[in-house]
């Protein structure tokens, strides 16, 4: 079991209230992401589930019970934080135990334990070796196995992947889901990379400045952004997020369009504008259009195979059934 439930949690420093009440449930089972920019308040909010800091204000319950000011190790769960604070001197196999041991288990039960760990993590193959004979990834992998063992009612990761180069962070990203589906276990994980959100949640929670700004799944909030912020931060390429004569005709402050919900065409269009930089990545291609109707650049994505030269004149047409409206308080409208 893994069920969460905040209620009027909040959390201040001295006279600085870094996370104003807020509610949230967390079903059993669920992966559920915590995203926004740095400063937002998701670690914070993570370490008050966790009871690595105290709650200011509200109510933490994990199955029904107060958890509220009861002490970490007794939450009966497990967190994995950016360092992977591994033992050097020890192999894997010992470092996976280590919790084990120190809780005086029984042998014969540690060595199933950690078995079943390094195989679902892919490290039976290395449980001989020491930390510093193995990749970032696999050093990684074995302070998750140490988790694992644990048996918790949730896993809490906390930026995991940080210290990852970018091939890494893509292999970690997979392991880690098919960890998920495999343990069918509660996990709450930290980041700053909405790709990561994207990819791997089950349930994002998108927050700014301590504020639950969304909550949904990742096609939920890709689709229908409750607002100007979630719309800008959910997406990769970023939503155009678009002001003036334009948004007004929509009877809108902003209008927002998806770069792929723009055809581009060097013929004829709605907007005219002059091709900036493109990026191509092979299967897409990234155009930055800049038009006379709009302060900023917009960015179309079109098929890898397209080709726009540099200050070429083009044409952009947005597809009306994709465009996003939003009102003055930067809230979706309808």
């Amino acid at each position: 079991m893994g069920r969460f439930v905040l209620d009027k949690v909040s959390k201040s420093f001295g006279d600085t209230e870094v996370i104003p009440p807020l509610d949230l449930t967390i079903e059993d089972g669920e992966f559920t992401v915590f995203v926004g920019p740095s400063g937002c308040g998701k670690s914070t909010l993570l370490r008050l589930i966790a009871g690595l800091e105290d709650v200011s204000g509200g109510q933490v319950s994990i199955d029904g019970q107060d958890m509220t000011s009861v002490p970490p190790a007794k939450r009966g769960l497990s967190m994995v934080f950016q360092s992977y604070a591994l033992y050097p001197h020890m192999t894997v196999r010992k470092n996976i135990a280590f919790p084990l041991r120190m809780a005086k288990m029984d042998k014969a039960e540690i060595k199933k334990r950690v078995d079943e760990a390094a195989e679902v993590l892919n490290l039976t193959d290395y449980l001989h070796r020491k930390p510093g004979q193995l990749s970032g990834g696999q050093r990684q992998r074995v302070a998750i196995g140490r988790a694992i063992v644990r048996e918790p009612s949730a896993f809490l990761f906390d930026e995991p992947l940080s210290n990852l180069d970018a091939a890494l962070r893509v292999g970690m990203r997979l392991e880690i889901s098919e960890m998920h589906k495999r343990l069918a276990t509660t996990m709450i994980y930290v980041t700053h990379d909405q790709v990561e959100a994207m990819t791997m949640a089950d349930k994002i929670v998108v927050l700014q400045a301590g504020v639950i700004e969304q909550v949904g799944s990742p096609l939920e909030l890709y689709r229908a952004p409750r607002n100007v912020f979630v719309a800008g931060f959910i997406g990769s390429p970023k939503m155009n997020l678009l002001t003036g004569p334009e948004a007004e005709k929509h009877d809108a402050t902003t209008i927002g369009i998806r770069p792929e919900h723009i055809s581009i065409s060097n013929e004829s269009g709605m907007w005219e504008g002059t091709v900036g930089v493109s990026e191509h990545l092979g299967s897409d291609s990234f155009f930055h259009v800049k038009c006379d109707a709009f302060e900023h650049p917009l960015t179309v994505r079109a098929g890898g195979e397209l080709q726009m030269s540099y200050g070429a004149k083009v044409f952009l047409t947005p597809d009306a059934a994709h465009m996003h409206t939003f009102d003055a308080e930067g809230l979706r409208i309808g």
